[in-house]
């Protein structure tokens, strides 16, 4: 479990700490690189919980993850590609793809209900330094509105995971 949440800590850091630490802050096409990322590790995460829980109550988590996940990412993309603007690899989403990878492992490695416990947590500490980041360094650096308003729009949404992963981190023993 600690090893789940440092990893957690660890994007939080990513995302919080590498722009600043170059001083400068992310430009918007860094911005919608690392967006689209951190999306897509949730998909991944909640498509591997799908492939491997049989707890209803985890199951339909996942599914909501995948589903709204996949959704603010296919938006983000129709605005990029609106905006005719080509989202640019960095640093902050090569770390997120490569601790993710390292999550994904740890997780593939339990079954029952070992796995649905350290998902479940992963998703609580993941939500929480992803809406960190989004509150903290994303939002506050994007310059073009519409990229601003739908990273507003993707943390009040995130929020709600936040807590329904904390509500059934809760009720999973």
């Amino acid at each position: 479990m600690l090893k789940r949440i440092l990893g957690a800590t660890f994007i939080a850091a990513s995302l919080g700490t590498a722009s600043i630490a170059a001083d400068a802050k992310p430009t918007d096409p860094q911005i919608a690189h690392i967006a689209y990322t951190a999306g897509q590790i949730d998909v991944t995460a909640a498509e591997q919980a799908l492939k491997k829980s049989k707890n209803p109550e985890v199951i339909e988590f996942a599914k909501t993850m995948e589903r709204d996940h996949k959704a603010v990412n296919d938006q983000a993309l129709a605005l990029v590609k609106k905006l005719k603007v080509t989202p640019e690899d960095n640093k902050i989403s090569q770390s997120l793809s490569t601790q993710a990878s390292k999550e994904l492992k740890t997780l593939d490695a339990l079954d029952g209900a070992a796995f649905d416990k350290a998902y479940v947590e992963n998703e609580v500490a993941y939500h929480k330094s992803v809406n960190d980041a989004l509150a903290k360094v994303l939002i506050p650096s994007a310059q073009n509105k519409e990229l601003k308003s739908l990273l507003e729009t993707g943390l009040t949404l995130f929020k709600q995971h936040q807590t329904h992963a904390e509500h059934l981190a809760s009720m999973i023993k």
